[in-house]
């Protein structure tokens, strides 16, 4: 933005959300003067700095909704967006992949998201590094896929290395967990329900715990930390067990599991990949902020 006049021979002028301030001289200054605080100018570009921020965060978030609900989206959606530098910084380099009729996603398609035009279509940069159009009359819609469906995942990530990309929504790069051959059972023969790996994490206060889901972006719910989730078109959740105790009592975490729209627990075998791998995400984050004792005081 250009600069704007203030009182004193001061001009002011935004820089991304940084505001920039400069005296009469022209010579730039570290910060605005104190006594600037209050000036109608700097006011309003501190608050549009304050609604790009916003504005950022709101698009960084709601495409990363799409990709952990395996939602499909509309191609003429993604080419209106295009043009605001807060939805492209979002949405550049992240892989897609086009939605046929049936509703899956065909991945051998798949590529990195360049451009969006409504009359075009998607530019990407297709796995074998050939820069190729998804046109709308071809392709409606498209899937932002979760990295633990994209097969040869590792090789992916080279790739991107190596053609310099840098997502601004975590796709290729966010961490990935797998359900193991030892959840599909349960002592005395029944279906496991729930995963214990992450059980039994001890926080100082409940109120630490609440505090660490909550900044990590989860949901409090009846002494559960909760994430919800899309798998296959099947709305479910992944629950977290942190305590129903006072705020300042001491914590220990519990079981994690996967439920319905209806509360019913699901056997750990029906939990898909995607469900699985946030579920294991959200308890692996908060567990991580658990209080850990040393050697030496677990021997007193």
């Amino acid at each position: 933005m250009g600069w704007s006049e203030t009182t004193g021979g001061y001009a002011v002028a935004l820089d991304g959300t940084r505001v920039l301030c400069r005296n009469a001289a022209g010579r730039a200054l570290k910060q605005v003067p104190p006594k600037l605080k209050d000036d109608a100018e700097v006011v309003r570009l501190r608050q549009l700095a304050e609604w790009l921020e916003r504005h950022e965060r709101e698009c960084r978030e709601q495409v990363d909704t799409w990709l952990v609900r395996s939602l499909p989206v509309p191609v003429a959606l993604l080419a209106r967006v295009w043009p605001d530098a807060a939805w492209q910084s979002a949405l550049r380099d992240l892989v897609v992949a086009p939605v046929g009729a049936d509703g899956s996603a065909d991945t051998e398609r798949a590529g990195f998201l360049r451009d969006a035009d409504p009359a075009r279509g998607l530019g990407i940069v297709d796995l074998d590094g050939d820069s190729v159009w998804l046109e709308p009359a071809e392709v409606e819609t498209v899937l932002i896929p979760h990295p633990v469906l994209l097969e040869e995942l590792a090789e992916l990530r080279e790739f991107a290395a190596e053609l310099g990309v840098e997502q601004g929504a975590e796709q290729l790069f966010r961490e990935v967990w797998r359900r193991p051959e030892a959840a599909e059972g349960a002592a005395g023969g029944g279906p496991a329900q729930e995963w214990r790996a992450y059980a039994d994490g001890k926080f100082a206060q409940l109120r630490h715990a609440t505090a660490r889901a909550v900044s990590l972006g989860y949901r409090v719910r009846g002494g559960q930390a909760v994430c919800p989730l899309v798998e296959d078109g099947r709305q479910l959740e992944a629950a977290y067990w942190l305590g129903d105790d006072y705020p300042e009592s001491e914590a220990l975490t519990g079981s994690l599991e996967w439920r319905d729209t209806a509360g019913r627990r699901l056997p750990l075998a029906e939990v898909g990949p995607v469900a699985w791998s946030e579920g294991e995400r959200m308890a692996a984050l908060v567990y991580a902020g658990r209080v850990v004792e040393s050697d030496e005081e677990k021997a007193l």
